[in-house]
């Protein structure tokens, strides 16, 4: 009877034993993820992996000073750079006869033997700008395609003269697509950087 009675004791006891355990093993295998997650998190475990670093912006926010950062960035990477003779106001001067003339000019067209004549005119700053854009253009720029630059009173009249087969192309680029043609832009503002005249002759 003695054994029978302690017998039944340990099975209650087990049992009792099994119901208490079951909340416990529930409550674990709800909040195990949730540790393990933070722990993975910064500043939680010294072990840790960090999280990814989030993209950083590569665009300066203006089209000049992209230009004029470019060529300071060059400047500097140049063991030879003469910093006596460089002038980037030079080139910020010059940047802004580009802006005056692309943004701010009048412009029209007509034919004229062999290409097209352009009219570009403008008051003030841009007028001034007109000048200097186009003559420089006009003489860097002579080769299959002709140009011929004069200054008037509000800006500077440019005739470019092309073979037959490019008729078609000087009336589609118009003025401003013609003083794009060419990557001397970009030597040009490196040399006006170092303090050249990059239209000198």
């Amino acid at each position: 009877m003695k054994a029978k009675r302690a017998h039944d004791c340990a099975r209650l006891a087990e049992r009792l034993g099994e119901t208490m355990l079951r909340p416990t093993l529930l409550l674990a295998a709800l909040f195990l993820p949730a540790l393990a997650a933070a722990q993975t998190m910064p500043g939680h475990h010294p072990g840790m992996t960090a999280a990814p670093m989030a993209a950083m912006p590569s665009q300066p926010g203006q089209g000049a000073f992209a230009a004029i950062q470019e060529i300071v960035a060059l400047l500097e990477a140049d063991p030879k750079t003469d910093w006596s003779k460089v002038n980037i106001e030079a080139l910020r001067q010059h940047l802004i006869d580009m802006d005056n003339v692309t943004l701010h000019a009048t412009v029209t067209a007509e034919p004229a033997e062999g290409g097209m004549r352009f009219t570009v005119s403008g008051t003030g700053a841009t007028r001034d700008s007109i000048q200097r854009m186009v003559m420089a253009h006009a003489a860097t720029m002579n080769g299959a395609w002709r140009f011929t630059a004069a200054p008037t009173d509000t800006g500077a009249t440019l005739l470019v003269q092309t073979p037959p087969e490019d008729e078609a192309k000087l009336r589609a680029l118009g003025f401003i697509g013609v003083m794009t043609r060419g990557m001397h832009h970009q030597m040009h503002h490196l040399m006006l950087a170092r303090g050249a005249n990059p239209h000198q002759h």
